[in-house]
């Protein structure tokens, strides 16, 4: 039975991280990550992980749009249509990252940490999350309490925590 991403988040981030190693090795896959407002923790959650290396090769910290377009391929009309923090370009992101660094799946986010930046349409701790693979991503948006430093964690958490759900969905469990 797949875990719900619910049960998953509030398991503490290492043994997140050591269980989706786990699931990446039974399934055979690399996974890479896109991160915007998380500045690369979700990667370090990743790699805080011995043996990390057998099944994360690369990821990318893509803070501004220009980074998103130069190194993911983010289309720079999505960027100006829907803003960075938006379904579409963490979409592209996702697909960015898993075509550029050949991993077969992949966790994107970006989003509004704080304190500043936040509007009505995208309150301080709106984070758009994708994850997936280069050609089937999907994408939710989460809204998280708190300040800068707990919004980047709980998107840190939720991240693995959907990479974890998923890989768990394919019936095997961890």
């Amino acid at each position: 039975m797949e875990p719900s991403v619910e049960s998953l988040k509030n398991l503490d981030l290492s043994l997140l991280a050591q269980r989706l190693g786990k699931l990446c090795r039974q399934h055979g896959v690399e996974v890479t990550t896109a991160e915007s407002c998380t500045g690369g923790g979700i990667a370090e959650a990743i790699t805080s992980v011995a043996g990390s290396s057998a099944y994360f090769s690369s990821g990318y910290v893509t803070y501004s749009n220009a980074a998103k377009s130069r190194m993911l391929g983010v289309e720079e009309g999505a960027l100006e249509m829907h803003g960075a923090v938006s379904e579409a370009v963490v979409k592209a992101m996702v697909a960015g990252a898993c075509r550029e660094s050949g991993a077969d799946i992949g966790v994107a986010v970006s989003g509004v940490a704080g304190p500043d930046g936040g509007s009505d349409e995208k309150p301080v701790g709106t984070v758009w999350l994708a994850w997936g693979s280069a050609s089937a991503p999907r994408a939710e948006c989460l809204h998280f309490p708190g300040d800068r430093h707990a919004v980047r964690e709980q998107a840190v958490r939720q991240a693995v925590a959907r990479l974890v759900a998923d890989l768990d969905g394919h019936g095997e469990t961890a």
